[in-house]
């Protein structure tokens, strides 16, 4: 039965369902139909964080230009350029056991590719969504609807997967971000 979480929420992941050790991250959206002719490109990333609150090196930072981590424990399926249709329209999957130790949170996002050339923001996106999928078995373990609370943001972290006494947790985050990717990856640390 999935769980579904509000903005600020927390719950555990691994403690709760015994064996999970992989998971798909889901993420949808959809656009406004009436807001311009310009195609949106959506963009989901993983942050791969340690105890400083900051992505340590490069290669820890996933997304559609580095899509697998070398230790096999996050990697981003591929970029989806139009989000149309139903379901994920971007996927992240997590292997817990390959996660290095360094890594204390794994942070997921979702940006618009371009949005401040196109004049795009998350004002004109709806229905955006994350959700917890078990890959053992497919069933859906969370969801995370993240409402219509956004209108100048280009960049939204979504949800934090975090170690807690040896378990992963999720936080429904829901934050969002001015200035895009780059805005984003310099909260995290990274030089852009």
């Amino acid at each position: 039965m999935t769980i579904n979480l509000q903005k600020g929420q927390k719950i555990d992941l691994t403690k709760t369902n015994p064996g999970l050790t992989k998971a798909i991250i889901g993420l949808g959206w959809d656009i406004n139909q009436f807001d311009g002719t310009q195609e949106f490109d959506l963009d989901a990333s993983a942050f791969l964080v340690g105890a400083s609150g900051s992505v340590q090196q490069d290669i820890d930072f996933i997304f559609y230009n580095n899509v697998k981590h070398p230790s096999g424990g996050v990697e981003h399926t591929g970029d989806n350029r139009t989000g149309k249709g139903d379901g994920d329209d971007e996927q992240i999957l997590l292997d817990f056991t390959k996660i290095p130790a360094h890594v204390d949170k794994v942070a997921v996002a979702v940006t618009i590719h371009d949005a401040e050339a196109r004049h795009q923001n998350f004002g004109q996106v709806s229905n955006a969504f994350v959700r917890v999928v078990d890959d053992a078995n497919s069933n859906e373990i969370l969801r995370f609807d993240l409402g219509e609370d956004f209108s100048v943001e280009t960049a939204v972290v979504v949800c934090e997967l975090y170690r807690h006494n040896g378990e992963w947790k999720f936080n429904a985050v829901g934050s969002g971000f001015q200035g895009g990717l780059a805005s984003l990856c310099r909260n995290y640390g990274l030089e852009v």
